[in-house]
């Protein structure tokens, strides 16, 4: 069958495809008719603009050409004979690619869509997995911790929601008015526009009683801002690296080692992808464990109106213009906040 799907082919080259797929199924394979996909303005700009240096590395998860996108909600059309998690017919979150069809093994994410969400916030929910693979490393044993989150893009925004739904008291760190904005038309209750650290205790005092957090998460990526979020966090407190550092930054790294040393900071990554993705039949050391229980959560959320996301999607933009959908998200931050992919109008 000809399928369409969108291949970034070289840096800051980005394409839709027409190509051919059998209908033949493995055992484990399902067929799917993509409804909506979202797009990742981390990971696939990234690779977009060669700052992941791994596109140039043949045989790399991320190699030119690359199949982009990891964020699909769409019909089953077809499934193999040992497949248990899906039927035909089924509405279903994955982490499929842009594409107008695709083959999926049931053994990565495969999880029915709650009839109540519709698919294009669903399909933006993939943002919110990877913003709460924060909250499953954090210690959240205090009650009630201070928890500042650096960076209000759409992970940080999500991350600094989950934190807030649970109970903590959050504050969210960004230098762009609109993207305060948008945390607040989201719930979040207290954002500062950032500055140096003197500033940032000051305003973090005045607004929770405290100069410091007890959990700081970043949400950026920036190594610059990964070491001001050091400096903010308590004694005794936890940094949580949720962004993927890639730029290159020169320095002593001594007074940041010695920084965690001397103040007992746990410092933690927070890549989704070391999280198995259904629960372990047999033990669970962490409240929550695999990618399967947090996308179930974040369902769960979605549907009780806690965590809000229609907020941050500016745009819905047929596949035919995925290379305004990829350029705006680079150039026009601040405009393009969040971009779905809606195939159900074709390649038009």
């Amino acid at each position: 069958m000809k399928i369409s799907r969108v291949i970034i082919t070289g840096q800051g080259k980005v394409e839709l495809k027409e190509s051919e797929i059998d209908r033949d199924l493995g055992p484990g394979e399902i067929l799917v008719r993509t409804e909506c996909s979202f797009i990742s303005a981390g990971t696939e700009l990234s690779i977009y603009t060669a700052k992941e240096s791994s596109v140039f590395q043949k045989g790399s998860w991320c190699a030119y050409p690359w199949k982009a996108g990891y964020a699909n909600v769409g019909t089953v059309e077809a499934i193999g004979s040992a497949v248990t998690r899906t039927e035909i017919g089924q509405r279903v979150f994955t982490f499929g690619p842009h594409a107008s069809h695709f083959k999926y093994s049931q053994n990565d994410l495969v999880i029915p869509v709650p009839p109540e969400i519709e698919p294009d916030l669903a399909a933006a929910s993939r943002m919110a997995g990877v913003a709460t693979s924060a909250m499953v490393m954090a210690d959240r044993s205090l009650h009630s911790p201070i928890v500042a989150v650096f960076g209000l893009g759409m992970v940080g925004n999500l991350a600094a929601q989950a934190f807030q739904i649970l109970g903590s008291r959050v504050v969210g760190i960004d230098p762009l008015p609109a993207r305060r904005k948008i945390a607040g038309d989201c719930g979040l209750r207290h954002t500062l526009a950032g500055g140096d650290l003197q500033t940032l205790e000051k305003e973090l005092e005045r607004t929770t009683g405290n100069p410091k957090a007890d959990i700081c998460i970043e949400a950026t990526g920036l190594t610059p801002v990964v070491l001001q979020a050091l400096s903010l966090t308590a004694n005794v407190g936890q940094l949580i690296l949720l962004g993927t550092p890639r730029a290159p930054l020169e320095g002593n790294v001594t007074t940041a080692f010695n920084e965690i040393h001397l103040r007992n900071i746990c410092v933690r990554g927070a890549l989704e992808w070391c999280l198995p993705v259904y629960p372990p039949a047999s033990y669970r050391t962490l409240p929550l464990l695999s990618l399967w229980d947090k996308q179930v959560l974040i369902f769960d959320w979605m549907k009780n109106g806690q965590l809000l996301l229609e907020p941050m999607i500016s745009h819905r933009l047929p596949p035919s213009r995925i290379e305004e959908a990829y350029n705006g998200l680079l150039n026009n931050s601040e405009t393009f906040t969040g971009v779905v992919i809606d195939w159900r109008c074709g390649g038009e």
